[in-house]
């Protein structure tokens, strides 16, 4: 729901409204109350359902702005505005924001009766079970068709919504009755559970990066990855240590330090390319420094290509700081090409954000088997 902002200024004797610290009549301070609850739409109704834990609420939209709360995995939070990929939630009397990509719009229901807000089991992938199922623009059958799955296709979940599944990969994504689906929790792989797996997101705080086609910046990039694969290996039942879980700069010096002092089973270091001379190139690459880390990068690189499908720039060797100064073993991975504006479109969206989860996921599985 669009939320219609009034802006009103008025001008009394001690000076215009609008900045801080400037003191106004009672009368006018009620007549601006009044205004302000006559035009501005309700959005009070509208509720964003938390699904990972230790959500960070920031001061802006953005991982640049200051750190003013948490929140947890069910809680349902008030919106306020829509920004991007950036959610304004209500918070401590004021708002916050918080990252669209970890609540869930969609699957928040309030129940008419008590006025609870609920969410349903959490459910990771789905199955079809039929050839030429059904997937629709909404949650029900009066909205188009947009495609037709296989029986067989796998989809990730991105959202819930009474008896209907948001699901997405690769190919093609829309709504579908849960009738139709076989649906799969999270599951724990032996070979992830009790590793400690130290993911760094490059670059970070004044050091930006690659530049994207359209200015975006390849730190945020590896820090949104680097989210989603955090969240998928805690799942799984592995030990995750982060070389930066902000927006602030890390020396590499100190990235390859606290890898080095924590018993590290696999390092890696998550990166994007940007080559502005040659804007249609593409692909990824995974990059070791150590003979020991060779089968780590094969298996990883192998992993995000069958999943993404990707350009294969294969896995070599290169002298990089991060996994030269590593004494476990360590990776770089080059995940794509954000001067590549097509590239750079798809690598924002959730769906291929899960694709290459779930590419190093299953490189690191393999690994430790």
């Amino acid at each position: 729901m669009p939320l219609l902002k009034l802006f009103i200024t008025i001008k009394v004797n001690e000076g215009w409204i609008g900045g801080k610290g400037v003191h106004f009549k009672k009368s006018v301070g009620v007549l601006l109350f009044i205004l302000c609850f006559s035009f501005t739409p309700s959005v009070q109704a509208d509720k964003a359902v938390v699904i990972t834990d230790d959500l960070n609420i920031r001061s802006g939209p953005g991982t640049d702005y200051e750190r003013i709360g948490q929140v947890h995995t069910g809680e349902a939070l008030q919106i306020i505005s829509l920004q991007n990929d950036w959610v304004e939630i209500a918070f401590d009397h004021e708002s916050g924001w918080v990252t669209r990509e970890f609540v869930d719009i969609d699957s928040a229901h309030r129940d008419a009766s008590t006025g609870d807000t609920t969410i349903g089991h959490v459910i990771s992938s789905v199955t079809i079970q039929h050839d030429n199922t059904h997937l629709r623009e909404g949650p029900s059958t009066s909205y188009d068709i947009t495609g037709f799955a296989k029986k067989g296709d796998d989809f990730d979940v991105i959202a819930a919504e009474n008896n209907w599944y948001k699901i997405a990969n690769g190919e093609m994504s829309g709504y579908v009755r849960q009738e139709f689906v076989d649906r799969h929790k999270p599951s724990s792989p032996a070979g992830l559970e009790n590793k400690t797996i130290v993911i760094d997101a490059g670059h970070g705080g004044r050091d930006v990066g690659a530049i994207g086609a359209s200015g975006t910046y390849e730190k945020d990039f590896t820090y949104r990855t680097m989210q989603e694969l955090k969240k998928e290996l805690t799942m799984l039942g592995a030990e995750v240590v982060l070389t930066r879980d902000t927006g602030q700069f890390v020396s590499l010096a100190s990235r390859t330090s606290l890898a080095n002092l924590a018993n590290t089973d696999a390092f890696i270091s998550i990166h994007y390319n940007s080559f502005p001379q040659a804007p249609d190139i593409t692909g990824i690459n995974t990059y070791y420094y150590h003979k020991q880390s060779e089968e780590l990068a094969r298996f990883v690189q192998e992993g995000l290509i069958n999943k993404t499908e990707a350009t294969d720039r294969e896995a070599l060797q290169e002298d990089y700081y991060v996994i030269r100064q590593n004494f476990n073993p360590s990776i770089l991975v080059e995940l794509g090409f954000i001067s590549n504006s097509e590239q750079e479109q798809r690598l924002q969206t959730t769906s291929y954000q899960k694709q290459l989860v779930s590419g190093m996921v299953t490189g690191l599985t393999q690994y430790f088997k």
